[in-house]
């Protein structure tokens, strides 16, 4: 699979911003009192907690029904081990785009109307409609991300998403008819970091017995910049490699069975 410049540290900390709504934790402190939305524009890029481990982070047991169960031992029964979405220069798709970015920032561009989030990972990128920008369900295109609609409850920022495709190649394997509840504030942690806190909630009875909610974290870094994820080259660049050593090894071929070739 092709990599970016941040993947090497990215494996061995993928799941470092990912914290469970149900692990214990002080709470935050509020943010200083201000009118009207926070402005979320800017980089974000992985939080850890104060004082929490680099590694073995705890993971929910996914409740999944009986047909999520059989739907998703069907899918790894055909996978090999180095089988990924990624491999094929394919995003992860909703809710993992946003839990297991690893070392990978995102950018988030807003407007009154809609907010853009770009993972660098993947270059993978959400929209978040507002008001008159939002189209019927009805004229709705599924996506692996989805569709999703936005609103601001006080400094509040709430995301409800649907349109999914039914995916098992994730780590939150779900059904066309999953819906993501997400809300957004930020805050500032004891060492005056600026943190923004998404709480997520997956609704899907068709693949799980209940719905279960997790939290993710991101700290701003005020001269972040995402960097180029051009797997697409990579895979093309790999393939011009290929071209050469054909045409090579048919150019050294002809020469081995025509003396003439050989001749100065």
């Amino acid at each position: 699979m092709p990599w970016s410049l941040r993947a090497f540290a990215a494996i061995a900390l993928a799941e470092l911003a990912s914290v469970p709504l149900s692990a214990a934790r002080a709470a935050p402190p509020a943010v200083p009192a201000q009118r009207g939305p926070p402005d979320l524009t800017g980089v974000w890029t992985a939080y850890v907690e104060p004082g929490a481990p680099t590694f073995g982070l705890p993971r929910i047991t996914l409740p999944l029904t009986a047909l999520g169960t059989t739907k998703l031992a069907a899918y790894r029964s055909i996978i090999g081990p180095d089988d990924s979405p990624g491999a094929y220069c394919l995003g992860s798709g909703m809710p993992e785009a946003m839990m297991f970015s690893g070392l990978y920032p995102m950018e988030i561009i807003q407007r009154p109307e809609q907010i853009t989030i770009i993972y660098e990972a993947h270059n993978e990128v959400r929209r978040l409609y507002f008001g008159s920008k939002i189209i019927a369900p009805g004229d709705r295109i599924p996506d692996r991300d989805g569709y999703s609609t936005a609103r601001w409850e006080g400094r509040a920022l709430v995301v409800e998403t649907s349109s999914l495709k039914e995916q098992e190649d994730t780590a939150y394997p779900h059904s066309a008819q999953a819906r993501i509840e997400e809300r957004y504030h930020v805050f500032y942690d004891p060492k005056g970091t600026k943190v923004l806190e998404a709480d997520w909630t997956l609704i899907d009875p068709t693949f799980y017995t209940r719905p279960f909610t997790e939290t993710k974290r991101w700290a701003y870094d005020p001269h972040g910049l995402l960097l180029p994820y051009e797997c697409n080259e990579e895979a093309w660049l790999d393939h011009l490699q290929q071209l050469r050593e054909r045409h090579d090894a048919s150019r050294a071929h002809t020469a081995a069975s025509d003396p003439q070739e050989r001749s100065p």
